[in-house]
């Protein structure tokens, strides 16, 4: 006899604790509605929004949670970070196109100016953040 029903769910995987330090203890803005869009208020603003990849268990997630705030760190005061929640990573992906996650989406204004998707070497994180943000690089993941 076969059986009819349906395969069972996915499971989704909880995001690292690392994640969410990036809110509590770094005060980094939590995007949690997908019309959260604070780089819109300020068009001079350098936004780069970690999308975690919710629900996927990437094991790569805990590690841009830690590099992140090296990079902020780094390159301060030229970026402002957020973290997206899930809804607004499904919104962040629906205008940037589909891409690999975890990823680091740069934003300034109205425009998209680029991603890095998955853990790169820290050299290659600020070359393509600085193409990205003088505009080598615009609209396109690096």
């Amino acid at each position: 006899m076969t059986d009819l029903a349906p395969p069972p769910a996915k499971q989704r995987l909880p995001l690292p604790p690392l994640v969410d330090l990036l809110t509590d203890v770094h005060g980094y803005l939590r995007l949690d509605h997908a019309d959260d869009r604070p780089w819109l208020d300020d068009p001079k603003k350098n936004w780069v929004v970690f999308l975690p990849g919710h629900g996927k268990g990437n094991a790569e997630t805990a590690d841009v949670a830690v590099i992140l705030p090296e990079l902020v760190r780094a390159l301060h005061p030229r970026l402002t970070p957020a973290v997206a929640g899930e809804a607004a990573e499904r919104a962040i992906l629906a205008l940037a196109g589909m891409m690999s996650l975890p990823s680091l989406v740069f934003l300034r204004g109205d425009r998209l100016l680029g991603s890095i998707p998955r853990v790169r070497d820290w050299d290659d994180y600020l070359q393509r953040i600085g193409e990205i943000l003088e505009g080598s690089l615009e609209g396109g993941a690096a």
